[in-house]
């Protein structure tokens, strides 16, 4: 089975622990401190600090947790690309992109790319731009507003219609999120005067794997391209991008849940499962498409439910 495997510190092992409190499996293997199997990916954390992700989207899963690696930023190489990061791109004018709603099995993904120029890292700093996992949905809110007026930037909303029709046609979902992130490259490069120092992409798929997505593509962003996980303490234009991009999945979540008649639960623990088998028999299994990726465990998880 193919896997991800990462070194993070055990501070962040039991962080995972309560993500994954709703997914835990209630046995471990041995020197393990838990196991919990979410969307066919199977998450195993061991007392030496290694998490293992086996199975389905484990790369995915596993760059959620790439903030912790224990490299310093300024050491880390993007062995991907086969180029380290420029050692003064966190003082660059730079494109940073990134996206959100990759793990939901409600909301659609959403992804965008925001131009921070060198001059305006005080006042994002002064807006309280940082990380958007370590932010409150309010706070998320607040930042972005502020945002939306101060910097360029390029959404795109994936909805969840149209991945269920890609899903289904074999499209994966590492191949939906270099695309979207391919466009909405593009897309602010034509916004913009000028070009930028350089571009970072919150790494989710090594670099090889994302080029090789966007094969037969006519417009496909190259130049001075650096993928990083932990983007987002590489430079404040990908924390930017993460804020705005989780502002539009809220937005666009609530939407769904005034749809829907009540509160849908973020995530893809036991309570989005219950959520779901609501929802069913309110409207009908084939309105699910509208919610949810409907290939996510939840689906079925949903219907044993009822």
């Amino acid at each position: 089975m193919s896997n991800t495997v990462i070194k993070v510190s055990h501070e962040m092992i039991n962080k995972m622990k309560d993500y994954y409190s709703q997914s835990l499996l209630e046995k471990n293997p041995p020197g393990a401190i838990f196991t919990a199997k979410q969307n066919g990916c199977t998450i195993t954390a061991y007392r030496s600090g290694k998490v293992m992700f086996q199975g389905n989207f484990h790369s995915d899963e596993a760059s959620k947790w790439g903030e912790a690696s224990t490299i310093p930023k300024k050491t880390k190489v993007n062995k991907t690309s086969g180029k380290p990061l420029p050692p003064d791109i966190s003082t660059m004018s730079l494109i940073g992109s990134d996206e959100v709603g990759t793990g939901d099995y409600f909301g659609p993904i959403t992804v965008v790319s925001a131009y921070v120029k060198k001059e305006q890292i005080p006042l994002l700093k002064e807006l309280g731009v940082k990380d958007s996992k370590d932010l409150s949905d309010p706070q998320i809110v607040t930042i972005a507003k502020d945002l939306l007026h101060a910097i360029p930037y390029s959404l795109l909303i994936l909805h969840n219609e149209k991945y269920n029709q890609l899903q289904a046609s074999g499209m994966t979902q590492g191949k939906m999120k270099a695309l979207l992130h391919n466009k909405a490259l593009n897309n602010l490069l034509k916004k913009i005067p000028e070009k930028p120092e350089a571009i970072l992409i919150d790494q989710f798929v090594e670099a090889d794997t994302y080029y090789r997505h966007l094969k037969g593509q006519k417009e496909i962003c190259t130049e001075n391209v650096y993928f990083s996980t932990k983007g987002e303490s590489v430079h404040l234009a990908v924390a930017a991008a993460s804020i705005l991009a989780r502002y539009a999945f809220i937005k666009e979540f609530d939407k769904l849940s005034e749809k829907a008649g009540f509160t849908l639960p973020k995530g893809a623990g036991h309570q989005v499962d219950k959520a779901a088998a609501r929802l069913i028999k309110k409207k009908g299994r084939p309105a699910l498409k509208d919610f949810a990726k409907i290939h996510f465990a939840n689906t079925e998880k949903a219907l044993k439910l009822i």
